[in-house]
């Protein structure tokens, strides 16, 4: 049962309106999962492609590899604050992302940060989906070289083995996700130690190969003075964030599972900063050690694995990085839009038909255009970050500083004039009202080229707009809020 004193009881959940609520968006009754559950998640999420792509692609800003590996862990430490945070609301009531916004939005007006969040997905799955395809396309070439006549010709940007292995891929995530949160759970269990032995071996094998001299941490791609390094690694500390912005937006959708949160900060604790760091020094070992050990700087961890010289180490050491792959593809893109969109329309819309939506989706916008080179890599993090940023703003200042950390489960699923989250035709106008010029502004500094710098800030600036516009516009129901809340203590510690 969600461990609140208003949690909802059978008969409760019998007046839920239809059009608010299904088997997947109601209170969940299995907040079974421990800190080992949360720490897997996170492994997952760190140890995967797009996120070694990511952490790699730092040292084209020309920072040195001592550097990297700080901006990588002062990253992760504001994504570990951001999750806790966002966690509580979820835990506390036991319901999805999706399900706690109306809090903010509305009843119905939930189904705009929802769709938002849902399209995101669209991009990102694509992306996390593309990635491992490329692995197993690798894989395929290695041991099976007359393939290479199919990588000749492309369509939409993609040779047509390219497109069997994406489609490949594609079935493969749709089948885990296909038998539900339990299944999804034990997959990550096994995923994320699974790449934590290939990368440990990969660099283990570069630090054989080049001996410990060969690992620079003062490597750099280029040099730039101390002001301008200084600026880089701010930049890299915000590309950390805007990174794992998408499923820490959501993380709601999995801290509902939460036992406690004891068991989510403890499991956020191992998941993010120790994680991390091992993650980090595996990187810039591996990062700087392809530089003695090839004669350039390799930033794509495919190709470096590629290059090992046994073709069974290869085929693991790829296969291992798909698992991988596909475990934080499921979590972070396929249970969001999963419930995002099932929240749109409950009766007729299930968690499964949800991801699937998404799933498809993601094909339409041809994801390997998006993650060609790290300058792109770099430019599709801030148009995300642009809506990503004003939500979770809202988000907080709403549970925080309006709500005063309190949620009214009950409420939740109430589309009647007399529920606490219901506003004029179910849209709260100054959640609205604080959301568009919020992500209005990101987008415009990510689109004008003298603003380029700035763009890397998208998501930090977007919380502060959504946040800051959102509780200027919202001071006077906190005071109804507190008011509200006093006059019905008493029914809510009987709910």
């Amino acid at each position: 049962m969600p461990n609140q004193s208003n949690s909802p009881s059978a008969s409760a959940e019998a007046r839920y309106s239809a059009r608010l609520t299904n088997e997947d968006l109601a209170p969940t009754r299995q907040q079974n999962w421990s800190w080992y559950n949360i720490f897997s998640f996170w492994m997952s999420d760190v140890h995967s492609i797009g996120g070694y792509l990511v952490a790699a692609s730092f040292f084209t800003l020309g920072l040195a590899s001592w550097q990297v590996l700080i901006c990588l862990l002062a990253g992760i430490f504001i994504v570990q604050i951001c999750a806790n945070l966002v966690a509580k609301p979820s835990q506390m009531a036991g319901v999805p992302y999706a399900v706690i916004c109306r809090q903010a939005f509305g009843v119905f007006g939930a189904n705009i940060p929802a769709v938002i969040r849902g399209l995101i997905a669209f991009a990102w799955y694509g992306i996390q989906t593309y990635l491992p395809a490329n692995a197993l396309m690798l894989v395929l070439l290695k041991f099976f070289p007359s393939l290479a006549s199919m990588t000749h010709a492309s369509w939409l940007g993609l040779s047509l083995l390219g497109w069997c292995c994406f489609g490949v891929m594609w079935m493969l995530q749709a089948m885990v996700f296909w038998h539900g949160m339990s299944a999804i759970r034990r997959f990550l269990d096994v995923a994320g130690p699974a790449i934590y032995v290939v990368m440990v071996a990969l660099a283990g094998w570069i630090v054989y190969k080049t001996g410990f001299d060969g690992i620079s941490f003062t490597l750099a791609s280029k040099s730039l003075t101390a002001g301008e390094q200084g600026w880089q690694m701010i930049t890299a500390i915000t590309l950390v964030v805007s990174y794992f912005s998408g499923p820490l937006l959501n993380f709601g959708d999995f801290s509902r599972y939460g036992k406690s949160m004891g068991e989510i900060r403890r499991g956020n604790r191992w998941g993010l900063p120790f994680n991390f760091l091992l993650f980090s020094i595996v990187t810039v070992v591996i990062v700087s050690g392809t530089q003695s050990l090839f004669g350039k700087m390799i930033t794509d961890p495919i190709e470096t694995v590629s290059m090992v010289g046994n073709d069974l180490a290869v085929a693991i050491g790829l296969l291992t990085m798909i698992t991988a792959t596909i475990g934080i593809n499921i979590v972070a893109n396929f249970v969001s839009p999963a419930f995002d969109f099932s929240n749109c329309s409950p009766q007729k819309i299930s968690f499964r038909t949800g991801g699937m939506i998404a799933a498809v989706g993601s094909v339409l916008l041809t994801p390997w255009n998006l993650f060609q080179s790290p300058e792109l890599i770099h430019y599709t993090l801030d148009v995300l970050s642009a809506f990503i940023g004003p939500l979770f703003g809202i988000l907080l200042a709403d549970f925080y500083l309006i709500k005063r950390s309190r949620v009214f489960v009950d409420d939740l699923f109430d589309d009647t004039p007399q529920g606490r989250y219901w506003y004029r035709g179910g849209f709260n106008p100054k959640a609205i009202a604080a959301l568009l010029p919020s992500v209005a502004i990101g987008l415009l500094i990510s689109f004008i080229p003298s603003l380029h710098e700035v763009a890397n800030f998208s998501w930090f600036i977007g919380v502060a707009l959504g946040g800051g516009c959102y509780r200027y516009l919202a001071r006077h129901e906190r005071e109804k809020s507190a008011a509200r809340t006093f006059a019905g203590g008493v029914a809510m510690q009987e709910k």
